[in-house]
């Protein structure tokens, strides 16, 4: 139904893992409040992956049907897409996470604050409208082959925040150093680098 399904499970899994505002959130929430807000935040989070997924399933999917060019520059795009955010995961951003974490957190339920800092980031909205198409196979099956792909991605979510809830406490100063953080980054980087790289090229051939 899908093309290459194990690697959009193992890159899921390195998007997933890699740090970044949901990540920081759930530390702060879990730190400051207790694991219970931290279970909440993340469900508040995935709960806003699925808004997104099926955002980009009805709208991605009129298109695809309609328009095999279309189809192909939306991979195209995605594969630009995958580049850039392995390139930017090689850019100390720590600045900017710390601003993201000022803007978004408000007073409010941690399923609130979860659900609608990924729900209002733009930059989510994007990477499921430029991901998710790269794995999927014909355009006239698009929406039921988008969602399932959203909703397993979503359950990978949930998995690793409520794995990384439980050992925060007992990991959180290793994992909140900056070398950690630098090392983590660095690898999903190359992992993404690589793959947009073998998409574009295969395209070539």
């Amino acid at each position: 139904m899908m093309n290459d399904f194990f690697t959009f499970i193992v890159l899921s899994l390195f998007v997933v893992m890699s740090p970044g505002i949901d990540t920081a959130l759930i530390t702060r929430r879990t730190i400051s409040a207790g694991k219970r807000d931290g279970f909440q935040m993340a469900v508040g989070i995935t709960a806003g992956a699925l808004v997104h997924t099926f955002a980009a399933a009805f709208g991605l999917s009129a298109v695809l049907m309609k328009s095999a060019f279309a189809f192909e520059i939306v991979k195209y795009i995605g594969s630009a897409y995958l580049i850039y955010l392995g390139v930017s995961s090689f850019i100390s951003k720590g600045k900017n996470k710390e601003q993201g974490l000022k803007e978004i957190q408000a007073k409010g339920s941690a399923f609130k604050q979860g659900f609608f800092s990924n729900v209002l980031n733009p930059k989510v909205a994007i990477f499921f409208l430029t991901f998710l198409p790269q794995f999927v196979n014909t355009p006239s099956h698009a929406a039921k082959q988008l969602i399932l792909m959203g909703i397993i991605y979503t359950l990978l979510s949930i998995l690793w925040f409520i794995v990384y809830v439980l050992f925060i406490h007992y990991l959180r100063k290793w994992l909140m150093t900056p070398k950690v953080q630098s090392m983590m980054e660095k690898a999903t980087g190359i992992v993404l680098i690589g793959f947009g790289l073998k998409l574009a090229l295969e395209r070539q051939h």
